[in-house]
């Protein structure tokens, strides 16, 4: 055995789990994603899924996946900057720099390359950027690739952000990042606050609206315009992978941001491009987002349906104002345990364990699609609390 081997050998958190059995995680799905699913032959329902929409298994998203495949084949065999940008892939970035208010727009292969690669092109060697100490993996993996001062301030806490801006000289360039939806909690960024201390400090602003687009705003432009402060956001981010219904991610700013970042952007340059069939699925969600605006309206009831439901059975749900809800467990083999325990009981929720939050903030992650019926939301939420109650947390 290597001394690779070696070391990697003692990583046996996972063999523990397992051994207990209650290990959560690569849990083979036999269907597509959908309100109920099938595992081991069972169907379940899913309350572990970022398809907030709901539209992963749309007819009109098939087909403008298998037109695009029927016409540009299955991959681009080379990156946007050489050989790999298509007709559509400009048409889709047009379309999203239109939906959410900016000049230009920048597609990437993944949500995940988006904030690894835009982030270090925005600020160098005497700049700054101010991250959420709650951000997204991602957003942290740019900042590690930057070679500015980062600086963090306490989460969704304004008075920390506007010290953490204090510290910085006034004439340096200095880029706000947070999340517009906390993907774990479910509560949203202070934008207006952050808007206003951006304006006073000479600060820029970039939002991740990887869970806020399609949920918030005029049919689903994000969180940025359900605040009416897109203009003075300086680039919004988002993804494709949530309420899209596919995989990839984008970027969208003035025309001088988005020139420099196509130029530099090392994650677009050296990557592959977004297939075809993900392009033409995209472009045909921004459709379906548009025409079938019952499908916001509908998440919303639903949100507000199961969070006052876990409320009134005595679940801890933190501040969330998303269709993510929290459900605090504060115990980490209890998460483990109520995530089997609901499993077996045909409910996938996902659990949120340490080292991804302290031990004593532990959760389960129960999230909602617009195509949930109350029916299955009220059977969810009994099945959880019955769980719940057994394990002595609620």
């Amino acid at each position: 055995m290597s001394l690779l081997s070696e070391k990697m050998g003692l990583f046996t958190e996972p063999q523990r789990v397992m051994s207990l059995g209650v290990y959560p995680y690569f849990r083979p799905i036999e269907s597509d994603q959908d309100t109920v699913v099938t595992i081991s032959g069972k169907r379940v329902l899913m309350f572990g899924s970022n398809s907030y929409l709901g539209l992963t298994n749309h007819p009109k998203l098939k087909e403008g996946a298998i037109n695009a495949i029927k016409k540009y084949g299955t991959g681009c065999a080379g990156s946007r900057y050489l050989n790999g940008t298509l007709d559509i892939h400009v048409e889709l970035e047009e379309r999203l720099a239109k939906l959410v208010g900016k000049e230009a727009a920048l597609v990437y292969p993944t949500g995940f390359t988006v904030n690894s690669g835009v982030i270090p092109c925005l600020a160098g060697r005497g700049e700054y950027l101010i991250f959420d100490e709650s951000d997204h993996a991602s957003i942290i993996e740019g900042k590690r690739l930057s070679f500015a001062n980062t600086l963090k301030y306490r989460h969704n806490d304004m008075c920390a952000l506007e010290k953490t801006l204090q510290k910085c000289p006034s004439d340096a360039v200095k880029v706000i990042v947070a999340d517009g939806v906390f993907s774990m909690e479910g509560d949203i960024a202070d934008i207006p606050a952050i808007v206003a201390l951006s304006e006073k400090y000479n600060a820029s602003i970039y939002i991740d609206e990887a869970h806020s687009l399609g949920v918030f705003g005029q049919n689903g432009r994000g969180i940025c315009d359900h605040f009416g402060v897109s203009s003075k956001v300086d680039l919004i981010m988002g993804t494709f992978s949530k309420s899209l219904g596919t995989i990839g991610g984008f970027v969208a700013a003035d025309e001088a941001i988005i020139n420099c970042v196509k130029h530099t952007s090392r994650t677009l340059i050296f990557s592959a491009s977004i297939t075809p069939a993900s392009t033409g699925c995209v472009l045909a969600a921004l459709d379906v987002m548009a025409e079938e605006t019952w499908r916001q309206e509908a998440l919303w009831a639903n949100t507000k349906r199961a969070k006052k439901g876990f409320v009134s059975a005595g679940f801890e749900v933190g501040p969330t104002e998303s269709p993510i809800i929290p459900l605090y467990v504060r115990d980490n083999e209890k998460t483990f345990m109520l995530t089997k325990i609901c499993m077996e009981d045909g409910v996938f929720i996902n659990p949120v364990v340490a080292p991804a939050v302290p031990p004593e903030s532990t959760l389960v992650r129960y999230s909602l699609m617009a195509t949930h019926t109350f029916e299955q939301i009220d059977e969810s939420i009994e099945k959880i609390t019955k769980a719940a109650k057994k394990l002595g947390i609620v």
